[in-house]
């Protein structure tokens, strides 16, 4: 049915109009539509989608809907391809009449994009509904156009055909990615205007990054939280329970780009191999401070970090736990010095550390203002940045730093800290914080074990 059949301000305002509405709103609405209004409702997208899967305007060759598993990403491909190929009538024309339809395999473009629950087959009204041809793996519409099925294991089946649509899911997960990608590309020919969609959990892979690089693309995204109204309550609660807080969970359930820096001091399999979710007893832990000097929306922000660490034996034997990121954005030196103290006594720190280099004794007398009792002790920068971090990331590749959950923006900034300096924006006021804590508890006592020691006569 065409939109024309659904009031205009519930095809601007959607589902979340009717959702929010009180009980006899929506009933009335429902009693105001006509009968070919109603049994079309089910089928207009355009009234139930949420915003990650509504097409960006504009005139772009690839939208990229990045988003956390379950997030509605599938339903979004299978609308966008039912869009460019339906008419306003059963018989009549839509924009494309050749569309590729390419998954990593052959079986998962049949059973996900095609007959899935969130398929093409799933989204398609009656009188609208293509037919599968299975032994030519294509779809066709009763208006003729026609959807052929394509595995990324087979770039070379790429060759020959010519398309003017083209819906790619999960590409970042492609073994073939560079070279199926590349000859889609050069099959999609036709029309005025050729598109593709680009449905795909992120992943930190050469041929995603390169196609959101592209002035063409656009992107919308959307966590797994954002489609919690048609999945399991037992699913979201499990989920975030075992990977909330995780740099696993920030891939696969927030769809967050997780990039490690050519030449990282850090990569993020050391986060996850090395992840806990409780610390031991430990023989010390302290608070880092990285200050920020200015307080206003656009100062970087004041690096705060907890650790502990269980110092029994030699120094080999120790091991360290990042605790918290306390980091806060944008904060005056009250704020960000009321931060610091809290996270203090919330862990039981034995002594708070704070780079002076900018600050000076105004960092010290900031801390005192919050409480004059607390145990202080001021560093100083001698070298850069990259040099200070180069040992505390030897303890990680000797598997003797383990992180708890809930330091996904720290880990993001450690991954992009390098030999040649910090590849990301702003400043790494969160890896100062944690340098600086883990040289506290591991660096300068390990030197200090190590110092000979006089010979008393």
């Amino acid at each position: 049915m065409p939109r024309s059949t659904l009031p205009r301000h519930a095809m601007r305002s959607g589902a979340g109009w009717l959702a929010c509405a009180p009980p006899q709103t929506q009933t009335a609405f429902l009693e105001s539509l006509s009968d070919r209004a109603l049994a079309a409702l089910p089928w207009l997208f355009e009234f139930w989608a949420l915003p990650h899967q509504t097409p960006p305007e504009g005139d772009w060759r690839s939208w990229v809907i990045l988003g956390g598993r379950g997030a509605g990403k599938t339903r979004a491909g299978a609308e966008w391809v039912r869009a460019e190929v339906e008419g306003a009538r059963p018989l009549e024309p839509g924009r494309a009449r050749c569309v590729a339809l390419v998954g990593e395999t052959f079986d998962q473009v049949r059973e996900v994009m095609v007959m899935g629950p969130s398929g093409i087959m799933a989204c398609s009204p009656p009188d609208r509904r293509p037919k599968w041809e299975a032994t030519r793996r294509r779809l066709v519409w009763p208006n003729g156009a026609v959807a052929q099925a394509f595995s990324a294991q087979e770039p070379e089946n790429l060759r020959g055909p010519q398309f003017d649509a083209a819906w790619i899911d999960e590409l970042a997960k492609w073994k073939r990615a560079e070279e199926t990608w590349d000859m889609l590309q050069f099959a999609l020919r036709l029309g005025r205007h050729p598109r593709q969609v680009v449905t795909t959990t992120p992943r930190n892979v050469g041929v995603l990054k390169t196609l959101l690089a592209n002035p063409s693309t656009v992107q919308t995204h959307a966590p797994t939280e954002a489609n919690r109204a048609w999945l399991a309550p037992s699913f979201l609660e499990e989920m975030q329970a075992r990977y909330g807080g995780t740099r696993l969970g920030r891939q696969e359930l927030e769809g967050v780009l997780l990039e490690d820096a050519e030449g990282a001091l850090w990569r993020g399999a050391m986060f996850e191999a090395g992840r806990v979710a409780h610390a031991p007893r430990l023989s010390r832990v302290v608070v880092a401070v990285d200050p920020s000097v200015t307080g206003h929306g656009r100062s970087d922000s004041c690096g705060i970090v907890v650790a502990g660490a269980l110092t029994e034996g030699p120094p080999q034997d120790w091991r360290a736990w990042v605790l918290e990121d306390a980091s806060v954005s944008g904060a005056s030196p009250q704020r960000w010095a009321e931060a610091a103290v809290a996270a203090f006594h919330r862990h039981g720190a034995e002594r708070l550390v704070a780079e002076v280099n900018q600050g000076g004794d105004l960092v010290e007398a900031v801390v005192r203002q919050v409480d004059p009792m607390v145990p202080y002790r001021a560093v100083r920068a001698s070298r850069g940045k990259a040099a200070r971090a180069e040992p505390v990331a030897a303890l990680y590749e000797q598997r003797r730093v383990a992180h708890l959950r809930d330091l996904g923006v720290l880990e993001e900034q450690m991954t992009q800290m390098t030999a040649r300096g910090y590849l990301g924006r702003g400043s790494p006021d969160r890896v100062d914080a944690l340098v600086w804590a883990l040289t506290e508890l591991m660096l300068v006592p390990a030197a200090q074990w190590r110092r000979p020691r006089l010979r008393t006569l």
